[in-house]
């Protein structure tokens, strides 16, 4: 089998994969829900109070909101996915027959991931923002065209989620315990992603900077991109912003990966 289609097996079996998780799903798609309501009215407050906070009327702001809850589980922006099971494996030293695979360690877990994401964008993402478009007056758009653009963005973003995720899973090659390092990271996600808040909310340098981290590419810049924020020029910067991040971030997961199959013996193995 040619590489391009053993990855996109491993992109199919990931689907399928969380396809059969159906109790999760409805779990899932019941809290974005629930907490898409809470954060909703709590803008609704906000923005009474504050017009144009951040730049958005309060319709975009609403919409920001849905958009985040249909991207948490595309962009495991609360933890999960594969770099827990990955993790394991590095340390029960299960991650030395993945190293004989004739694949690639690091495009395997990926491929995996795009599946799992292309799930949870159907699965988890669909409903919870048809429940906001049904109680908000939410600023979306109509037309083809900018959604065609939002899914490109999304793509981007779950390589650059995944890139930044496969980072952390390697420390469990240097940590026994990768529980902190996680939370970490979760952490970052939620902040630094525009998850509780959009990032233009943050002034002066402070926001400059945080727009500028890779975590803006989950779920900020495809916000933007869907609400119109981009045109042009710009729109092409904020996908050509998001490349950039995901191809550097891969580039350090493949050198980490060699030092550490180079340099560490595997845990339990």
């Amino acid at each position: 089998m040619r590489p391009s289609g053993l990855y996109g097996a491993v992109a199919v079996s990931g689907f399928r994969r969380y396809a059969t998780y159906r109790l999760a799903t409805f779990a899932g798609v019941f809290t974005n829900t629930v907490f898409g309501f809470i954060l909703a009215y709590t803008f609704v407050a906000l923005w009474t109070e504050r017009p144009q906070l951040g730049g958005y009327d309060q319709a975009e702001a609403l919409a920001f909101v849905w958009i985040g809850q249909a991207m948490i589980g595309v962009m495991s922006l609360l933890g999960g996915g594969f770099q827990e099971e990955l993790q394991e494996r590095i340390r029960s030293g299960d991650v030395a027959i993945d190293l004989y695979r004739p694949a690639d360690l690091q495009m395997w877990w990926l491929a995996s991931d795009v599946g799992r994401a292309a799930f949870q964008l159907l699965g988890r993402g669909v409903v919870p923002m048809a429940a906001g478009a049904l109680a908000f007056d939410l600023a979306l758009p109509v037309g083809p065209l900018p959604w065609l653009l939002f899914l490109v963005a999304v793509a981007l973003g779950v390589v650059v989620s995944f890139a930044i995720r496969y980072l952390v899973a390697l420390a469990a090659f240097w940590m026994l315990d990768g529980s902190g390092v996680n939370t970490l990271s979760t952490l970052l996600s939620i902040f630094f992603s525009g998850m509780l808040l959009p990032l233009t909310v943050f002034p002066g340098a402070f926001g400059a900077v945080v727009r500028w981290l890779p975590w803006s590419a989950m779920l900020q810049v495809p916000a933007d991109v869907l609400l119109g924020r981009h045109e042009g020029a710009g729109l092409l910067g904020a996908l050509g912003f998001q490349a950039a991040w995901a191809v550097a971030l891969l580039l350090a997961g493949r050198g980490l990966t060699a030092l550490a199959t180079r340099k560490v013996v595997v845990q339990g193995g």
